[in-house]
């Protein structure tokens, strides 16, 4: 006879893997229903962050105030600023920012929910590398997946590595899981990873 302890194992044994499958369905899915944007986004923001390196977040859930880390080569300073606003123009100004450039990617990441977009700097072989971390509070989504969750996406510039599960690595010979910010990222393409997260960074 089958033990209640062996039943509840079982059950959650279950659950679990029915939210690995729907996670990764339903977030590759909105990966490439929304993919003409994301890589709009993705490729803003790598031009603007050229030009003056730069985060964009947005703290509240109306996404009306936008948080501008503006970094330099000895202090980052960061602006709570309200969407279009003069004062985020004034501020974009005085930094010397291509203000209808930032204003368009924030009209993007408003459009889309995007919390957060950053660079990221990591090393291969003591070769720095760069990716791109686009935060994202989707609308529409299984509540399991929904409920203070954010859909986090890595776009990196060259092809990765991944295990036999769809896992990120750090090399394709170590076999050892590359995490970021804390985070095992899952394979949505070679050079596109996600992961869901209780953080939005």
């Amino acid at each position: 006879m089958i033990s209640q302890a062996a039943k509840i194992l079982s059950a959650v044994g279950i659950v679990m893997l029915l939210f690995s499958c729907s996670a990764k369905k339903i977030t590759s899915d909105f990966y490439y229903e929304h993919q003409t944007v994301l890589e709009e986004i993705e490729q803003s923001y790598k031009k603007l962050n050229e030009q003056r390196p730069f985060s964009l977040a947005f703290t509240d859930k109306d996404f009306r105030t936008a948080s501008l880390e503006i970094i330099t080569d000895t202090l980052s300073y960061i602006y709570d600023l309200g969407v279009h606003s003069q004062a985020l123009n004034d501020t974009l100004h005085k930094y010397h920012f291509n203000v209808e450039g930032v204003n368009h990617l924030v009209d993007l990441m408003v459009g889309l929910r995007c919390t957060w977009v950053n660079n990221f700097d990591y090393y291969v072989d003591e070769r720095k590398r760069t990716l791109i971390l686009i935060s994202i509070k989707p609308v529409g989504l299984h509540p399991i997946l929904s409920y203070k969750k954010y859909y986090i996406l890595t776009f990196f510039s060259q092809p990765q590595h991944f295990d036999e599960k769809g896992r990120l690595l750090d090399k394709r010979r170590l076999r050892r899981l590359r995490k970021i910010n804390g985070e095992v990222f899952q394979r949505i393409n070679d050079k596109v990873c996600y992961t869901i997260s209780g953080q939005f960074r």
